[in-house]
């Protein structure tokens, strides 16, 4: 098997250990990669769009990151002892994950195919109980890691080593109290933006002039391959070296994904833009406001522009009239 101390090599000896480890879940990992395919294509075929980026583009991100999520699963399957991986308590852990994954994908495939929103959309009761098993599905995906975690800690794989497994196990949890707990709270809002909702992240889609819950979300989900990475990295070093490298690192991911969330809250973008594109849209966002005002309140905001406009040629026309005066005395 594989560890720490025998990496593999390349993409073949890293799909045969997958297969090797957990074979349902790597086949249906490449599955989803393989339907990646024909929904990039559909993406440039086309022309709709949604939130202002093409339809398919959700049912992308979903396929991609499920995959990455079912392949790392699968692989740490591998860390549990081998008479350990096909106890029937692991083969419906391995079912639930998949069933909960292809509920979610099918939703959301559905609703882009109709040019819908698949969250956050409570238009109609059914939209708003799709949205509500979703979030249950979430938690049955993200909650997975409990019993492989569990797993793992009690039935490890006798070439792992100690350090790397408290880093696999720190990396499974982290994922479900940040990653579950975070998409919890975000699920309870009105949507993921805190503030202004515009210059959007390339690739990631975060909001860059407000708050974005997305991204606390991100760092909570990917702590399941963040903590394992940083422990490989260490470890060429000293045991007690690798041990305190682990565990302040943890704790260093975790500071910085609540930063990001404390972050989001109080409407701070996690990438700004450059200030003078924050500052346009702020100067956008106040003339809304006061547009809103004004209307509600029966005056128009255009008067209150023209008054305020006529103020200064007042100040300026006295010195207008004295330069004319002069023109005539000489």
């Amino acid at each position: 098997m594989a560890t720490v101390l025998n990496p593999v090599r390349s993409g073949a000896d890293i799909l045969g250990q997958l297969l090797r480890r957990q074979q349902v879940l790597t086949r249906f990992a490449l599955a989803l990669l393989l339907l990646l395919v024909p929904v990039l294509v559909a993406s440039m075929v086309d022309t709709r769009t949604l939130d202002g980026v093409s339809v398919w583009a959700k049912p992308a991100k979903f396929l991609f990151s499920i995959a990455v999520h079912v392949l790392t699963f699968a692989w740490f399957v591998g860390y549990v002892r081998s008479d350990q991986r096909e106890t029937p308590w692991m083969q419906c852990v391995v079912g639930v994950l998949i069933v909960a994954n292809i509920f979610e994908l099918a939703w959301i495939g559905w609703q882009a195919a109709h040019g819908l929103h698949s969250h956050f959309n409570y238009d109609t009761p059914f939209f708003g109980m799709m949205y509500a098993l979703m979030g249950v599905a979430v938690l049955l995906i993200v909650g997975a890691n409990i019993p492989l975690a569990w797993a793992i800690w009690r039935h490890p794989a006798g070439d792992l080593r100690p350090e790397y497994r408290a880093a696999v196990i720190i990396g499974l949890l982290f994922t479900v109290v940040l990653g579950g707990g975070f998409g919890i709270y975000m699920s309870q809002q009105i949507g993921h933006a805190v503030g202004a909702d515009t210059g959007h992240l390339p690739l990631f889609g975060w909001s860059r002039a407000g708050g974005d819950l997305r991204v606390a979300h991100f760092f909570g989900i990917h702590a399941e391959q963040a903590i394992p990475l940083l422990a490989l990295s260490v470890a060429g070093l000293k045991r007690a070296t690798r041990w305190v490298s682990i565990l302040a690192g943890s704790a260093a991911y975790a500071g910085l994904t609540v930063a990001t969330f404390i972050q989001a809250l109080e409407g701070r973008p996690f990438c700004p833009e450059g200030r003078a594109v924050v500052a346009r849209i702020a100067a956008s966002r106040t003339d809304e406001n006061i547009a809103n005002r004004s209307s509600v309140n029966g005056t128009s905001s255009r008067n209150r522009r023209v008054r305020l406009s006529r103020q200064p040629c007042r100040a300026i026309a006295p010195s207008a009239r004295l330069r004319r005066s002069r023109e005539r005395k000489e």
